[in-house]
């Protein structure tokens, strides 16, 4: 078990060592579409790459409809494992919409043996979904 202060600096380790071992801007926030954003996550128990729609639900459901239109090229092209929610219910309670892949093998934060193989799906599954969003942002934004 770790102390809140033995997992922060964990993490923070974590971080740093992808930012050097792939050292790369990528999109995340920076999507200019309100509301809609490209994540990591990594906990005790996964890792995730995702797509989330965190707007209001007016908007939530424009995008969301969008991103269900662009679904099976999603799927055929880049992401064959992609999994739709449109109802995903944060660990907040805040309910959003979420395209995301997980990470099939144990893995955690916790433990620095699993880090490599999340660095690395980290890595070729963001750079995939961006691919997607680059593509067809003017689609979604419209």
């Amino acid at each position: 078990m770790f102390s809140k202060e033995e997992s922060r600096l964990l993490k923070q380790d974590f971080w740093t060592s992808f930012g050097k071992s792939f050292p790369r801007k990528w999109i995340l926030y920076n999507t200019k579409i309100k509301g809609l954003s490209l994540k990591f996550h990594f906990d005790t128990k996964t890792a995730l790459v995702a797509l989330d729609i965190e707007d209001d639900l007016e908007d939530r459901i424009n995008h969301w409809g969008k991103i269900l239109a662009l679904k099976s090229i999603l799927k055929d092209d880049f992401l064959p494992e992609a999994i739709f929610e449109e109802e995903y219910f944060l660990e907040n309670g805040k309910e959003i919409s979420r395209v995301y892949v997980l990470l099939d093998a144990p893995v955690s934060i916790h433990n620095k043996k699993s880090w490599r193989i999340t660095m690395e799906f980290f890595n070729e599954t963001m750079s995939k979904l961006e691919a997607f969003f680059v593509e067809y942002q003017d689609i979604i934004k419209t």
